[in-house]
C-alpha cells in the first residue's frame, strides 16, 4: 500500500497547549485531518470546542506546539487579509453564527453570498434555494422568519451558512446540543451524507457518542489531561 500523500492533510496539530483560564490548559498531543476525512472528536465541552476550532482557524495560537492548516503554520499568518484567505478554507457550524431573527430563511442564507438582502438577485436566490434543498430545508421554509424555526431548522440553516462558500474543511461545535435526541439523529445522517457528497473533510466535536458514531466514520476520544485522541472502545469493538 502506497505512504499516505502528507499534501493530503489538510490540519496537524503536535503538542498543542493553550491556556484559556480553565482548571487546565486545553492540550492536543497528535491530531491530523485529511482531504475527504471525516472524524467526530468526543469530550470536548462548549469552551473547550470553541477554543479548539478557534486555534485549527488561527483566530488565536498555541501557547506552546504547532497548528499547521492548509500547509501553513498559523503563527505565519501576518496580517488580517491572509488570515481571511486562510478562514475562507473553512465552514464553521457553531451557535456562535447568529441568525438574524427578522430576517427570512432566504436573507439568512444569502448573507455569505451578498449584504443586498431587501432585494435579492436572482442569481443567488436560485443559489440559495439549491442550498435549502441540500440541508433539507423545502421551498415553503425560505419566507419564514428565523424566529419561527425549531432547533432543527436553526442548525440547518447555519449549516447552510458554513457550506455557502465550498469550504475544504467543515468544522462543528456540538451541533446536536440544542437538539432532541431524534431530531439531532435525522441532523447527523443528513450531516453525514451531505460531507460525503461534497468530500469535505470534517471535524464535528460533541459529547454524544451516539450522535458521533452516526455523523462520521471514524470517532476518537479525548483524553484532557493528557490531550491524547484515542479510538473510541466501542467503535473498535463494532469493527472487530
Amino acid at each position: 500500500m502506497p505512504a499516505p500523500d502528507a499534501s493530503d492533510v489538510l490540519v496537524r496539530l503536535r503538542g498543542v497547549t493553550k491556556d484559556y483560564r480553565a482548571l487546565r490548559p486545553l492540550r492536543i498531543a497528535d491530531l491530523e485531518l485529511r482531504a475527504g476525512q471525516s472524524v467526530a472528536l468526543v469530550g470536548f465541552d462548549q469552551v473547550m470546542a470553541e477554543v479548539l476550532v478557534d486555534l485549527i482557524t488561527g483566530a488565536i495560537v498555541p501557547d506552546a506546539g504547532e497548528v499547521v492548516v492548509f500547509g501553513r503554520p498559523t503563527a505565519d499568518i501576518e496580517d488580517p487579509e491572509a488570515w481571511l484567505t486562510t478562514l475562507d478554507g473553512f465552514g464553521l457550524l457553531t451557535d456562535r453564527a447568529v441568525l438574524v431573527e427578522r430576517f427570512s430563511v432566504e436573507q439568512n442564507l444569502a448573507m455569505p453570498f451578498s449584504l443586498r438582502l431587501d432585494d435579492i438577485d436572482p442569481s443567488i436566490r436560485m443559489q440559495v434555494a439549491g442550498l435549502a434543498e441540500e440541508i433539507g430545508l423545502g421551498a415553503d421554509s425560505l419566507a419564514r422568519p428565523a424566529s419561527d424555526l425549531s432547533p432543527g431548522e436553526r442548525a440547518r440553516v447555519r449549516l447552510g451558512r458554513a457550506l455557502a462558500h465550498a469550504p475544504r474543511v467543515l468544522l462543528a461545535e456540538h451541533p446536536n446540543a440544542t437538539l432532541s435526541a431524534d431530531e439531532g439523529m435525522r441532523f447527523a445522517v443528513d450531516l453525514s451524507r451531505i460531507v460525503a457528497v461534497r468530500g469535505l473533510a470534517s471535524a464535528v466535536l460533541t459529547v454524544d457518542t451516539r450522535f458521533a458514531r452516526s455523523v462520521a466514520p471514524e470517532v476518537l476520544m479525548f483524553d484532557p489531561p493528557t490531550g491524547a485522541l484515542r479510538p473510541s472502545s466501542g467503535w473498535r469493538r463494532l469493527f472487530s
